[in-house]
C-alpha cells in the first residue's frame, strides 16, 4: 500500500446489535465484540501509517436507550479505558476526547482524565474518542464559546478553533459499517471535504483486511476540494 495514507480516518461504528441478534444473543456481547474490533483497528490503522482516528463511540442520542443497555456501555468503556491505560505505552497510543462531559458518570469521567493525562505524550497514533457527542451540539457549543467572548464577527476559522478538538486534522475519510449511508450527527462542520465510504460488514466483523479495502478506494478517488 504505497500511496497516500489517509492522515485522519473517522469511523461511525454500527452493526454491534444487528450482529448479536444475527447469532441469537444479547445486545451487549455484540457491544464487547466491537470493543474488540476498536482495538483490531487501531492496530491496523497505526500499521499503515494513520495518525489520527475518531471513533464515534457514544452520541448525545444514545441516552435515550433503555437504561439496562446505557449502563452496560458504561461498564464496558471503564473496562475498555483500563486495558487501553494499560497498554498504551507499549503502543504509543495518545488518547482524546470529544463531547460533552455533563451527563457522564463521574467514574467513566475519572477513567477519562487518568488515560487521556497518561497518553498525553505517546506519539504513534492519537485516538479520539466521540463520547456523549453531537456534531450538531458541537457547533453550538463553539457559537456559544464565540458569543462568550463577546465576537462580533464570525469567521469559519473562529469556530473551527471553538470544535472540541481544534488541534487534529478534519477527517480525510469517514468509513460507516453496517450497511446505513447517513451520517448521522457526526463531525457535520469537519466533513465538508471529507471521504465517505460505506460497506454492509457489521461493525464487529470489521478488521485489518476490510480497513485496508477502506483505504484502498479512498486511494483511487481524486480529492478537488470544489476545484477542478
Amino acid at each position: 500500500m504505497d500511496k497516500k495514507i489517509p492522515l485522519h480516518i473517522a469511523f461511525i461504528m454500527d452493526g454491534n446489535g444487528r450482529w448479536a441478534k444475527n447469532k441469537n444473543m444479547p445486545r451487549n456481547y455484540g457491544h464487547e465484540a466491537g470493543a474488540k474490533t476498536v482495538e483490531k483497528v487501531i492496530k491496523k490503522a497505526r500499521e499503515l501509517g494513520v495518525k489520527y482516528i475518531t471513533l464515534f463511540a457514544f452520541s448525545t442520542e444514545n441516552w435515550s436507550r433503555p437504561q439496562r443497555e446505557i449502563d452496560s456501555l458504561m461498564k464496558l468503556l471503564s473496562k475498555t479505558l483500563a486495558r487501553y491505560n494499560k497498554d498504551s505505552k507499549k503502543n504509543n497510543t495518545r488518547l482524546i476526547i470529544s463531547g460533552r462531559r455533563e451527563k457522564l458518570p463521574e467514574n467513566i469521567l475519572k477513567d477519562i482524565d487518568n488515560v487521556v493525562e497518561s497518553t498525553k505524550n505517546n506519539t504513534a497514533i492519537t485516538v479520539n474518542l466521540a463520547l456523549n457527542y453531537g456534531a450538531r451540539q458541537e457547533i453550538t457549543d463553539a457559537i456559544k464559546k464565540l458569543v462568550s467572548q463577546g465576537k462580533k464577527e464570525i469567521t469559519e476559522q473562529d469556530i473551527s478553533a471553538c470544535m472540541y478538538q481544534p488541534g487534529i486534522p478534519d477527517p480525510d475519510l469517514i468509513i460507516r459499517t453496517s450497511g446505513e449511508k447517513r451520517i448521522s450527527n457526526f463531525l457535520l462542520w469537519q466533513s465538508a471535504y471529507s471521504e465517505f465510504y460505506f460497506t454492509p460488514v457489521l461493525w464487529p466483523d470489521f478488521d485489518g483486511a476490510e480497513l485496508e479495502k477502506a483505504v484502498t478506494e479512498f486511494q483511487a478517488r481524486i480529492r478537488r476540494y470544489g476545484g477542478i
